[in-house]
């Protein structure tokens, strides 16, 4: 017998535990969300958030998308199993590993939003159970895409109060805009499980409304967050650059669904990631060029 023959599942997957751990999580899905909290922050002070404050941001988006991920994957370990997309992501790390870092990422949120100011550390809890919420959701409603939604737009007013201490009217425009920018995206993912999810008796609207409504659905979605942004910019009173950027913005979703449109699922994957990483990436770059240009 030879040592690979000795290995046990785990060990056969390439990568050390770090590496594996980071794609159990879906580290390089961060740069969905945190961008938009970003920019709630630098609209918020202005252009100049202090770096303890931009540091202390970054860590509660960092803990508590681990913590959401971790969450995910362990209440959806034995369904996760069964469906050929994501059958071997149990193998990547062991769930005694998996809970003690779900523990550690959770108090690493909590401790990181008390030392924001009180407002974040009381309101850390409940943050903490948005984002958790959503991974049952598809055990028992269609709606499961607006909470993946909810879970991350809770994310630039999360930033806003970090800065204000209060909500405005700006930030919860924005998180609808995210809510709408989510749940048009995730509806495209989720094609890629319509028929594992019709199997399973989970729920989506993939399964609900069939594939082709879901992804003229999704289109709907993604004209309302363009609307939402161009709303978000004028509440904020950001300026020209940034209203450039949504004739970019609104190109590359429509690449996206031009893509998902194919209904190919390596496409599909490239659209989801590539296109929305984009989206993020250049709204964060232009509310940054557009606090620091009229400053």
């Amino acid at each position: 017998m030879t040592t690979q023959d000795r290995q046990s599942p785990r060990e056969a997957i390439p990568g050390n535990v770090v590496a594996r751990f980071f794609r159990l999580i879906r580290f390089s899905h961060t740069i969905f969300a945190l961008p938009f909290a970003l920019a709630a922050l630098v609209v918020a002070a202005n252009g100049k958030p202090s770096p303890r404050l931009l540091g202390l941001v970054f860590l509660c988006m960092l803990f508590a998308r681990t913590a959401a991920m971790l969450f995910n994957r362990l209440i959806d370990w034995q369904i996760d199993q069964r469906n050929p997309r994501t059958a071997s992501r149990h193998l990547l790390v062991s769930r005694s590993f998996a809970i003690a870092a779900l523990l550690v990422s959770c108090a690493g949120f909590i401790v990181s939003a008390a030392n924001i100011n009180r407002l974040t550390f009381a309101l850390s809890p409940l943050a903490l159970a948005i984002v958790f919420f959503y991974s049952v959701t598809k055990r028992f409603t269609a709606a499961t895409h607006f909470f993946l939604g909810l879970a991350l737009a809770i994310a630039p007013i999360g930033a806003w109060i970090a800065q204000t201490g209060h909500v405005d009217l700006a930030p919860i425009i924005l998180a609808f805009g995210v809510v709408c920018w989510v749940a048009g995206f995730d509806l495209i993912y989720a094609t890629q499980d319509y028929e594992f999810d019709q199997r399973a008796g989970l729920h989506s609207l993939v399964v609900s409304l069939g594939i082709p409504r879901a992804l003229r659905l999704a289109k709907v979605l993604h004209l309302i967050t363009f609307v939402a942004l161009i709303v978000f910019g004028t509440t904020a009173r950001l300026g020209a650059p940034y209203f450039v950027s949504m004739l970019v913005i609104g190109g590359a979703l429509i690449y996206e669904h031009r893509t998902a449109d194919d209904v190919d699922l390596a496409r599909i994957n490239r659209a989801f990631f590539h296109s929305n990483a984009f989206v993020s990436a250049v709204f964060l770059a232009a509310v940054v060029i557009d606090r620091l240009t009229s400053s």
